[in-house]
């Protein structure tokens, strides 16, 4: 599979362009891609890694939910270089999730940012993503993404999959899993470009239409900020709603 994966990166991205220099693992099955991401991480490896795995059983999602992953989908966690101020870049799941975004519409399809972690077809959740910086002091070390993008597995209510959004019952997973690669490398290359993955994001954002409750208030999303924040109003009052994690 792995071999796969790397033959259809290296078909869609075109020979003239030079990518990240991944290293790739991948289990069949797996309690947790993030786990066995950051056991590689401990024993010393270093970015760009990913573990990507056919099904997983006790995966987390944002504050820590649970995540059920059958097979499938691309169930994916990532460490990949970012750069080491933290001031200065982009955010880092607005990046992903438009580079993610970008390969969607590369298929046909047009996908929404629902902020702050979730990609729509349809109004259906498609994907969702949980982005991190790790950090030594004040430094930057590597960005850390987990990532999950329902292909043709089965989806809860409230969801969709990229085969249902293009009328088919199966999708070669190895293409998808590519993709995702080369939508997390779209992310590392505009790291220094943070207000065109501001534009970008805010392009596809889907604004909800409802007041947002923020510190006891009922406020207005307007946008986004270039930290990946919801810029909210309230009148001519202005604030950021900020990820919770």
């Amino acid at each position: 599979m792995i071999g796969r994966i790397a033959a259809a990166r290296h078909q869609l991205r075109g020979s003239a362009c030079r990518g990240l220099p991944w290293r790739l693992r991948r289990w069949p099955v797996c309690a947790s891609t993030e786990i066995e991401l950051e056991r590689w991480l401990r024993a010393g490896a270093q970015p760009p890694l990913a573990v990507l795995s056919g099904q997983q059983r006790f995966g987390h999602g944002q504050q820590g939910r649970p995540w059920q992953a059958p097979p499938g989908g691309v169930w994916i966690s990532a460490a990949l270089p970012w750069p080491p101020q933290p001031h200065g870049t982009a955010a880092l799941g607005l990046a992903v999730a438009v580079g993610l975004a970008l390969q969607l519409e590369a298929l046909g399809l047009k996908p929404r940012l629902k902020w702050p972690n979730d990609l729509l077809l349809d109004g259906a959740k498609v994907a969702g993503l949980l982005p991190r910086l790790r950090r030594r002091g004040e430094r930057i070390r590597w960005a850390q993404v987990g990532l999950g993008l329902n292909g043709h597995n089965p989806v809860p209510a409230g969801a969709t999959s990229v085969a249902r959004a293009l009328g088919r019952h199966r999708l070669d997973t190895a293409v998808l899993a590519a993709r995702v690669l080369l939508a997390l490398e779209w992310a590392a290359a505009q790291a220094l470009a943070p207000e065109r993955v501001r534009r970008e994001a805010e392009a596809r954002l889907l604004l909800p239409t409802l007041p947002v409750p923020f510190e006891g208030e009922w406020w207005q999303a307007h946008g986004l900020g270039s930290d990946g924040s919801l810029e909210l109003a309230l009148g001519p009052r202005r604030a950021q709603l900020r990820r919770l994690f």
